[in-house]
Formats: C-alpha cells, sequence, structure tokens
C-alpha cells in the first residue's frame, strides 16, 4: 500500500539560500506517517487510552538526494516495507512532480506508555499489513 501526502513549502521550511532546511524533511515525513496510518483506521490517540499503545521512531535512515525550494508543491509517499511482533518499517520519499528529492527508511517500534516494547495488536497488524493476515 502507497500513502501520498501533500507539502507546499513555506518560508519558514528555508534556510538563507532559500531550500528546505535538513530537519524539516523529518518533519515532512512526520506528518505523512501520521496520516498514512490515520488513512488506515487506527486511531492513535485511542490506541494509547484503550491499549496503552504507542508508537516511536526508533531508527532513521535519510538521504538527501536534491534540495527542494521556497513554495515547491512536495509529495510524500509512504509505503509499507515490513512488519514484526514490535516493529514496523516503511520507506518514505519525498518528490517533486515526480522527482526524487529525499528517501528515508524508517523503523517504528511499538512501546508501553512506561516505554517498554511492546508487541503489535493483532488489529493493527491486520490494518497495517492486510496481505499477511
Amino acid at each position: 500500500m502507497r500513502h501520498e501526502f501533500p507539502i507546499r513549502v513555506y518560508y519558514e521550511d528555508t534556510d538563507l539560500a532559500g531550500i528546505v532546511y535538513y530537519a524539516n524533511y523529518l518533519k515532512f515525513i512526520e506528518r505523512a506517517r501520521t496520516e498514512w496510518v490515520r488513512a488506515l483506521g487506527i486511531d492513535q490517540t485511542r490506541l494509547k487510552a484503550e491499549e496503552g499503545i504507542l508508537f516511536a521512531v526508533r531508527r532513521v535512515e535519510a538521504d538527501y538526494l536534491k534540495p527542494a525550494r521556497f513554495d515547491d508543491e512536495l509529495v510524500v509517499e509512504t509505503r509499507f516495507e515490513a512488519v514484526t511482533g514490535a516493529r514496523i518499517m516503511i520507506e518514505q520519499t519525498v518528490l517533486r512532480q515526480g522527482e526524487r528529492l529525499f528517501q528515508a527508511h524508517v523503523t517504528l517500534v511499538c512501546l508501553s506508555e512506561s516505554g517498554h516494547a511492546a508487541r503489535i495488536p493483532p488489529s493493527v497488524r491486520a490494518r497495517i499489513a492486510p496481505a499477511l493476515h
């Protein structure tokens, strides 16, 4: 499954050279991940309240390929890669008119409210990776 999330580059996203500041790509992909999870029908607030489970980023491997600039219209694509007992691996790409500007492999972990690793609930696994169930 591939999810797309549009983003426009605002002045506040850029540095003095008018290009997107490198750390802002992490904000872009965070927003896109949140919308991906929402599009899957997973309510993260309810998941925390009812099951005491939340997701956290464990690892990001990022490649900055080409700069985005002020007022660019971008699309963040999020693609599921794999799931284990407590981890979800995804690939996220930032594109401008189909041109790849940034790519990241992200590992999310499922945590209890106390911060310990927790198994991903079966209902969540089924929504994230329906082909595996």
